[in-house]
Parts: C-alpha cells; structure tokens; sequence
C-alpha cells in the first residue's frame, strides 16, 4: 500500500499490534482511531497526530488546537483529548510497555522536549522533504505491520523510535534549543521528567535539585537564560493539572487539592489564583456554566 504526496489510503483504518509477553501495544491508522474521542476523555496512550492534505481540529486539555497540513501534534497519555474534525490523518499511539519513554531516553533523548515539560502543546510542522520522509518512513510501518514473524515487534519498536527520533530533532530546531550546551539542555530534560513524576507530591526545588545532585542555588543558576525558573515549572504543572481535574471530573476543589499533595485547600487555591486569575471554584462553576 502507498501513499503518494501525503495522501493517506483510506483502506487503511485500524491496524494494531499487540506483544503479548509485555502487554505492549501499538496501533496505526487514519481519522478512524481518533473517532474514539468525539467527546474529551484520556488518551491513555502516547499518540503522534499527523495532518497531511488537511487541517485536523481538536480540543487538548480544554485548549482548541488546529493541526494545520504537514504538522506532527505529540501527546501524553494523561492528556483529554477531543477529536472535532479532519481527514487524511495518520495517527500512532502506543503504550509504555511497548516502547517505555524513560528506558530508552538515552536513545532518543526525547523526555522534556517532544514529551513532558512542554507548557505549551508540541507542534512539529515539517517542510515538503521532511513530509515526504515521514510519508516513505509510515509506507514502511505498514508493510512491517503486514509482515508477521519473530522479529516484527522489534522491527516495529525500530521504526517507532526513528520516527521519535526524527520528530525530536524537528522540534528542538523549531523552538531553537540547539544553541544550549548539551548537559545543560540534559540537566532541564531530567528535571522535567522528575518533575512530571512527582508533582503530586513534592512541591519544592529543594527535593528535585536533590535528586539531581545539586544545590537549590546551582538548579536555579543551571536555568538562567531558559525562560523559566525551576519553581515555575513545578507551579505550571500542578495548575495543569489542577485544570485538568476540575474540568474533566466531578471532584471538589478540595479533593483535588489533596490529590496533588496539599494538606491544606487554601495553598492551592492561592497558588491557583495567582497563575489564573480565579479560585479553583469559581474556575469550575465558569467551566459548568460553559459546558450548560
């Protein structure tokens, strides 16, 4: 099967993969995947949207987005998603035990660029040959998904992580990270990653500069010239998810304050009105209102 100019075969819909001795998974297909998600729910998966002939709107973490032609969106399993409309999609998704994100980061060197530590959603756009490299790379995803025998998970696992890789390298072109020495760039991919692994809990720059062997001072002095501080960065992704909750689920104010490590309420809330403008509450009530 090809795909010539971008143009994805609709006779591909589904295609899906499953490694049974890991429970890992990796699904491949058009529009057909994303009809899942007519109303906002978790992906549950990491998904790479590509839009090639046309744009693909959809709604991310309550944020409207549209995917305009040749763009590449990456997403986290924790994000709500809500597809709206769009055709001639390619879309990949996959769990942690067929590819774990963190295990092989010294492969792709992803983590804190194309996934966690983006405030912003990551859209890659690629140029004419960049999408037809992508285009001949998904025509050899699909003959590989066709070829059934003892090496086809790891061909797979292969192909998947040259597609990582070159979506990595697009994105830190694009947002112009090249300039910054590697182990500093290092340093703030490892602190986003620990910082997406235990906002919940640990709320200080103390304990994250502790796990990376280095003073609070030296932390805050490795950030200078990147646009946010270490604290900022904790503070954006509680207020993410604190978002996140209080959009998508029933639970009060206070619950979620409890779930994402305050012993007392009122710190979040001042903490969330100082970066939204509005109390948790009253945040919620404008999203019921919105929705009614």
């Amino acid at each position: 099967m090809l795909v010539l100019k971008g143009k994805i075969d609709q006779y591909i819909m589904i295609k899906e993969f499953k490694e049974f001795t890991t429970n890992g998974v990796l699904i491949m297909g058009t529009e057909e995947i994303l009809n899942q998600y007519t109303t906002s729910k978790l992906l549950g998966l990491y998904t790479f949207i590509r839009a090639t002939t046309t744009s693909v709107n959809a709604i991310i973490d309550s944020i409207p987005i549209t995917i305009a032609p040749n763009q590449i969106v990456s997403l986290t399993p924790n994000q709500y998603f809500q597809f709206i409309d769009g055709s001639d999609i390619v879309v990949y998704q996959f769990n942690r035990e067929f590819y774990c994100i963190k295990d092989h980061d010294k492969e792709v060197s992803c983590i804190g660029v194309l996934f966690f530590g983006n405030t912003t959603i990551p859209l890659i756009t690629l140029n004419a040959t960049e999408a037809h490299k992508f285009c001949l790379l998904h025509e050899i995803i699909i003959e590989e998904f066709d070829t059934v025998d003892t090496i086809q998970a790891e061909m797979l696992r292969i192909l998947l992580k040259r597609f990582i890789i070159k979506t990595t390298r697009l994105i830190k072109e694009q947002n112009n990270v090249d300039h910054i020495f590697d182990e500093k760039l290092n340093l703030l991919r490892e602190y986003n990653f620990l910082v997406e692994t235990h906002f919940r809990k640990e709320h200080s720059v103390a304990f994250y500069a502790s796990e990376l062997n280095k003073s609070p001072k030296t932390l805050s002095n490795s950030f200078s010239g990147y646009e946010k501080g270490p604290l900022q960065i904790i503070h954006e992704r509680i207020i993410l998810e604190a978002k996140r909750l209080l959009t998508y689920t029933d639970k009060s104010a206070k619950e979620i304050a409890y779930e994402i490590g305050f012993d007392d309420a009122s710190h979040l809330s001042r903490l969330f009105k100082k970066h939204v403008g509005v109390s948790p509450s009253s945040f919620k009530k404008s999203i019921h209102n919105y929705k009614n």
